[in-house]
């Protein structure tokens, strides 16, 4: 069986690049680990590949859902196996590329065991922020799971709502239910491409001139028509998404075009950091993101990387 392909690293290191070559040079797939290009009508703000990258080569996992919708680390291990299991049966190459870690570790390693979400928790966890703001709920959760509060900036209202769901539903810490996985199918044996900055510096230049691009590509005009056809609100996953809650902001008059600017670029920052927080844990050697001759390099590590499992193999 041929491996499967992972191209993970933070935003804007050049992911579908990467995974667009390799899918040319070994006759594969891309299926997409993505929680915001789940969504449709979600392009620009997303960076989904566009017409062109998909005539040259099949992706999977785009377009599934309307952003009044929620989406899930569950369900996309689910749809990903899928996915995989039926470009495999057609001799071709499965390569996962995207940044949502949660989403690639929950396929590498199985899921947690942790309580499907309580529409009704969560109303109270959200009724009481509203009353005494996220750092306070943050720091209510520091006192009942400070392992998961550490990892969690005061202000992540998704995650820290979550965490408090999951003790609220079962008086355990989060944290002590993510050790156990749940026997959910994954991947059986992957190869890891991870793209990684050496110059953080030439990563922030990249997010920003990536942010300035998608804003002259008409993504304000994008949120403002999506939020023309659906009901939508500034606290559902999809209008979360970095980019989208800063534009949200703008058209519901919270800050002028300037601050919307920089507010995207500095979330955009955070969330690279993030990634490559996730990164360094998947303990995987990294290659330049932004060096010349990164896809031969990445197209060399996977070619070994199959040689060595064919290697292997019965």
């Amino acid at each position: 069986m041929v491996p499967c392909i992972l191209v993970i690293g933070p935003t804007a290191s050049g992911k579908s690049a990467v995974a667009l070559a390799l899918a040319q040079r070994l006759g594969g797939e891309i299926v997409t680990a993505d929680s915001a290009q789940v969504y449709l009508g979600m392009d620009i703000g997303t960076a989904k590949p566009d017409a062109a990258a998909r005539a040259a080569v099949p992706h999977h996992l785009l377009d599934l859902i309307e952003p009044i919708e929620a989406y899930s680390a569950a369900r996309f291990v689910r749809d990903a196996t899928l996915a995989i299991d039926a470009i495999r049966a057609r001799g071709r190459v499965p390569i996962v590329a995207g940044g949502t870690m949660l989403y690639v570790k929950a396929l590498r390693e199985g899921l947690s065991s942790l309580p499907a979400a309580d529409a009704s928790i969560r109303a109270e966890i959200d009724a009481r922020a509203a009353a005494v703001g996220w750092t306070a709920m943050h720091a209510r959760l520091a006192r009942i799971d400070p392992v998961t509060a550490a990892r969690l900036a005061p202000n992540d209202a998704q995650r820290i709502q979550r965490a408090l769901e999951v003790h609220a539903l079962t008086g355990q810490p989060m944290s002590a239910l993510q050790g156990a996985r749940a026997a959910e199918r994954r991947i059986d044996s992957a190869i890891v491409v991870a793209l990684a900055p050496t110059d953080r510096a030439q990563l922030h230049a990249a997010i920003a001139r990536r942010f300035d691009a998608m804003l002259a590509a008409g993504l304000i005009d994008e949120v403002r028509e999506l939020r023309r056809r659906f009901p939508l609100r500034a606290d559902m996953p999809s209008m979360r998404a970095v980019g989208y809650r800063q534009v949200f902001d703008h058209l519901d008059g919270r800050t002028d075009r300037a601050s919307l600017r920089d507010r995207g670029v500095a979330a955009t920052r955070r969330l690279a950091r993030r990634q490559l927080t996730w990164l360094r844990a998947m303990d995987v050697a990294p290659i330049d993101c932004h060096a010349p001759d990164v896809i031969d390099v990445a197209a060399v590590q996977v070619l070994r990387g199959i040689e060595a499992s064919d290697a292997v193999r019965p």
